[in-house]
């Protein structure tokens, strides 16, 4: 099976990892987790991270319509973040211009790679 990896121009170049990795036959397409390097509240963390997964679906060939599966990974996560939560991903969608559909997890965890990230998402797709 050939793969392919990418790094997208509009995502950091990450030294020990490419973005985006995809299999040819039926594509597979596993997308990084993807947190957001600018900062912000939470909900716009969240927006930046569906926008991230939406440039490394487009670098691959896909979009949200193609993703089987997204993983939240959110620091000290509880339920009454739910309302930020939805509030990210309803900007990202309007942006982006799509509903996102895909079967989702949510990981609380302690912590991510450094203390101004507050959610990381990855996603996985599968083109015809």
């Amino acid at each position: 099976m050939a793969v392919t990896l990418i790094n997208p121009p509009e995502l950091p170049v990450v030294p020990i990892y490419h973005q985006v990795s995809m299999a040819t036959g039926s594509t597979l397409i596993h997308v990084a987790g993807q947190v957001a390097w600018e900062g912000g509240d939470f909900a716009t963390q969240v927006a930046q991270c569906y926008r991230n997964v939406g440039a490394a679906l487009a670098a691959a060939g896909a979009t949200f319509a193609d993703v089987v599966k997204l993983t939240a990974h959110v620091v000290d996560w509880t339920p009454e973040l739910m309302p930020s939560l939805l509030d990210g991903i309803a900007r990202a969608s309007a942006e982006l211009g799509v509903t996102i559909e895909a079967p989702a997890s949510l990981f609380g965890i302690v912590a991510l790679d450094v203390p101004e990230h507050l959610v990381e998402l990855e996603a996985t797709a599968v083109l015809d």
